[in-house]
């Protein structure tokens, strides 16, 4: 018996293959890969949230599973992020004090809020937001904040006792802190190359942590992970923080939503790809936003999909979902027995594991490839990345001020849209006149193409050129608009053609609509626009339209009909 369409749709893992033994023990290899790489990243961008340490293990344990039973794209490692955790740091720093309760209440109402958001617009279809960030901005705002992650961990990983700010006023380094630092990101970066597929992390963390025991390091001042609480998390429910607090968290609550499921969109594309099949993204959505949720009620932070771990998942063999429920399985047996061991862990290593995670995202030949292809963009680019810095810690004017300049961008391209006068070219084909110093298509005739919608936007231009031309010149008998590129008519198009239309008519000059589709012509004889008359002429094809120019061109130069 099958089950309705609708049902596996809004829960997509009952469409997962049944499981087999060889499916099972690819998928218990490659969760185990992720869940011991996800353990100790979980625990460093707890770190970078400005959260208490263990959050980042829940983070990793029942939002992953929430995500992989109501997500579209079932291989995606869902969990505690680089990106999402800067982005929570810089929305929280103005409210409250890293660490506070006050900070843990905020960051985890940042998470409910949005994944509220996220469902809602998963359950009303609105994926179609995501087109609001083009690709640039959002490489951009990615390489600053990528910027922004490893300048906050230069600090710990290079042993600094305080900050920036106490860095440059009385410089002290912890010469031991500094080793430790230095030698997991040689190690991490060498076994990313050497096996991307081995728990290098976990590894060298418990290496580090052994080595950190031995010697005595907290003893001697270093700082280092603690003691972690063992067990499961408990339902945390945060407190009213007052309307005043949530307003301030509506920006950081959209620009977490936003960025976090570009991050996802950025993995599921590229898996489904793979599969050969359609994304959908509004499930994905709806699944992302209750990880979120989940996230939030674990007394966590807010979650996204990782590239690089589900990057790993794919490449250990994942076929299916089944591989996250063992890699949650990993992290529960850690939380129960395991987190003591992580108790000697140096802070400078966990720096470590963020820079080696986030240094990847720097490319930037981007800048120089984009501004190859679009000058402007290469601008908007430039300067997305250039706002995001100033304005740290609020990072979110930067991917506000991105997004801004490319929908003006857009704006104005609609609002100057590329409107021809063609001729015939020798090759057969219909071209720019001027540029390419074509005769006319016949005497005394204005042949317009439209490449662009008949909108609020592009009719006023259309207009412009019509009037210009007729005043210019005054004896054009005929007017031929190529109207194939033209895919919508709103009302106001409409009415500047019918207006158009009028003009000529008054100058008794004949109209030639070549191509018109069938939406558009829709609009226009809804309009009153296409009314039978003998100045007007549609023709379905340009041929029809070259035929008929050629076979009226000695009318064409006949004397114009009395008005």
């Amino acid at each position: 018996m099958s089950l309705p369409p609708g049902l596996t749709r809004r829960l997509p893992f009952l469409r997962w293959p049944r499981p087999t033994r060889a499916l099972l023990r690819s998928e218990a290899l490659a969760g185990l890969t992720v869940g011991l790489m996800v353990i100790p990243q979980g625990v460093a961008y707890a770190q970078l949230a400005g959260m208490p340490l263990i959050t980042g293990i829940y983070a990793s344990l029942l939002p992953a599973l929430a995500a992989v039973l109501f997500s579209a794209s079932a291989r995606l490692s869902v969990g505690p992020v680089a990106l999402t955790s800067l982005l929570i740091y810089a929305g929280l720093a103005p409210l409250a004090q890293p660490g506070t309760p006050e900070w843990v209440d905020l960051a985890v109402w940042l998470a409910l809020l949005s994944g509220l958001l996220q469902a809602a617009l998963g359950l009303a279809r609105f994926g179609w937001l995501l087109n609001l960030v083009n690709s640039p901005v959002l490489t951009a705002f990615t390489q600053a904040a990528a910027v922004l992650i490893v300048s906050s961990q230069l600090p710990a990983l290079l042993g600094f006792k305080g900050g920036w700010a106490q860095m440059a006023a009385q410089p002290a380094i912890n010469p031991s802190a500094a080793a430790f630092g230095l030698a997991a990101l040689v190690l991490l970066w060498l076994a990313r190359r050497w096996r991307p597929t081995f728990p290098s992390i976990l590894v060298i963390v418990l290496a580090a942590a052994g080595v950190s025991w031995l010697v005595g390091f907290e003893a001697t001042g270093g700082k280092v992970i603690g003691a972690l609480p063992q067990g499961l998390p408990s339902l945390y429910i945060p407190t009213w923080p007052g309307w005043h607090a949530l307003g301030q968290l509506v920006l950081p609550t959209l620009v977490v939503t936003l960025i976090s499921f570009l991050e996802t969109a950025s993995s599921a594309k590229v898996d489904n790809q793979r599969k050969g099949e359609r994304w959908d993204q509004d499930q994905d959505l709806i699944g992302q936003g209750l990880a979120k949720i989940v996230s939030g009620l674990s007394g966590a932070f807010a979650t996204s999909s990782s590239f690089s771990r589900s990057a790993l998942n794919l490449y250990a063999g994942a076929q299916t979902g089944w591989a996250t429920v063992f890699s949650v399985l990993v992290v529960l047996g850690a939380l129960l027995f395991f987190t003591p061991a992580l108790r000697h862990v140096p802070q400078a290593v966990l720096a470590a594991i963020v820079v080696v995670a986030v240094v990847g995202l720097l490319r930037p030949r981007e800048f120089l490839r984009v501004w190859r292809i679009s000058r402007v963009e290469g601008v908007i680019a430039a300067a997305t990345f250039a706002i995001t810095i100033a304005a740290a810690p609020q990072l979110y004017w930067g991917v506000l001020a991105g997004v801004l300049m490319a929908l003006s961008h857009y704006l104005y391209r609609n609002l100057h849209p590329r409107i021809i006068e063609v001729g015939l070219h020798p090759d057969g084909t219909l071209r720019d006149r001027h540029l390419w110093h074509l005769p006319p298509l016949a005497p005394r005739t204005l042949a317009l193409r439209m490449d662009a919608a008949l909108d609020f936007a592009s009719a006023g231009e259309f207009e412009r050129c019509v009037v210009e031309y007729l005043t210019e010149h005054p004896d054009t008998r005929q007017v031929c608009l190529l109207a194939q590129p033209i895919n919508h008519i709103d009302v106001t198009g409409a009415e500047v053609f019918a207006r158009v239309q009028a003009q000529l008519n008054a100058r008794g000059v004949r109209l030639l609509v070549s191509g018109l589709k069938l939406p558009a012509e829709q609009v226009l004889r809804a309009a009153g626009a296409l009314a039978p008359s003998p100045l007007l002429q549609l023709w379905r094809t340009d041929a029809e339209t070259l035929a008929a120019l050629r076979d009226t061109g000695e009318a064409a130069d006949a004397p114009a009909p009395p008005a």
